[in-house]
């Protein structure tokens, strides 16, 4: 997993060459929304990709994590498809709903029965390398999620650069981001991280709790500001010395998110000490969105060192696999 993490930026250099040489089958049309289907480090991508574009689209996008599409895909709708695997049962129980309503479908894939499917039902289908947990082809599935989007014309082609620039810029940085994620999985070692972030970056958010979660084989929680700030930060009452807040900052965060966040780190100290605040580099979107992610992606694998366990092993997944296969 450690060589994997060191490798994303070279994996988003690859996603970059994928992406420009993928000549698409279907043709730009007018769409009425636009869904990406795909669960776990297959669907974080669009999770991340939704946050990008929110203020970019002038037609919904939706993340779908289940078995069934909404109710409103049909013909005038762009389907992503992202299994990495090619065989997440819910993705492809999604994939044949999307093909029985017409939709437009563009899958985002390294094989199985996605690529199966899309092959004999003439679909674009963008391959990417397999044999790698999923979590750790972030960038493969992210970076094309981009492409396919600016194909039809509904977002400008401006990230490529931006990527190129966050690819350079997480090179030069690499043995200081590893000398911070350690430093601060040392300091959340042995309590339970309770992640925060604008609303902006929440799909960052996700990412690094479930990065947690896999890597790392621990429980997280995350929240996005402004609105846990009418829930959740009233939950902060008793004592939590057990539990570390890790704020993801950023210097162009909306300023009156900022404020929510000096107020909110008041109301943490009262019940821990353990407020750790991760500042973002870079001028853009995905440098920021790449060097947060990059950071936190060593944090979860120097938490599975200091807990003694290995990263890569999901074996609580392969069980549900193996029993869902038995029902």
């Amino acid at each position: 997993m450690k060589k994997l993490v060191l490798d994303f930026p070279i994996q988003l250099h690859e996603a970059l060459i994928i992406g420009k040489n993928y000549r698409f089958i279907a043709t730009a049309k007018e769409f009425s929304n636009i869904v990406v289907t795909g669960l776990g480090g297959s669907g974080i991508g669009g999770s991340i990709v939704q946050n990008y574009v929110f203020d970019k689209l002038k037609i919904p996008f939706i993340v779908n994590k289940d078995y069934f599409l909404p109710s409103f895909v049909n013909r005038k709708s762009l389907v992503i498809v992202c299994s990495y695997s090619g065989n997440t049962e819910e993705t492809i129980a999604a994939m044949r709903q999307a093909i029985k309503r017409r939709a437009t479908i563009v899958c985002i894939t390294s094989g199985g029965m996605v690529a199966d499917i899309a092959k004999a039902k003439k679909l674009d289908c963008i391959l990417v390398p397999a044999g790698m947990p999923p979590r750790a082809c972030l960038g493969y599935s992210l970076v094309q999620i981009l492409f396919v989007l600016a194909n039809f014309g509904l977002i400008g082609n401006s990230f490529e650069k931006e990527i190129r620039r966050a690819i350079k810029q997480m090179k030069i940085g690499e043995s200081e981001t590893q000398k911070k994620a350690l430093a601060i999985a040392k300091k959340i070692f042995g309590k339970l991280p309770i992640i925060y972030s604008s609303s902006t970056y929440e799909g960052v958010a996700v990412r690094f709790r479930q990065q947690l979660n896999e890597n790392s084989k621990m429980l997280a929680w995350h929240g996005a500001i402004p609105e846990m700030n009418h829930n959740e930060l009233v939950g902060w009452r008793d004592d939590a010395q057990d539990k570390a807040v890790l704020l993801l900052r950023n210097k162009d965060d909306y300023e009156r998110v900022q404020t929510r966040m000096e107020i909110n780190k008041k109301v943490f100290r009262k019940h821990t000490s353990t407020i750790i605040e991760i500042y973002s580099e870079g001028k853009s979107y995905w440098e920021e969105a790449f060097y947060l992610i990059h950071l936190t992606d060593w944090v979860s694998v120097f938490l599975a060192d200091l807990r003694e366990l290995d990263a890569t092993e999901v074996k609580v997944i392969d069980f549900l696999k193996k029993s869902l296969s038995k029902v």
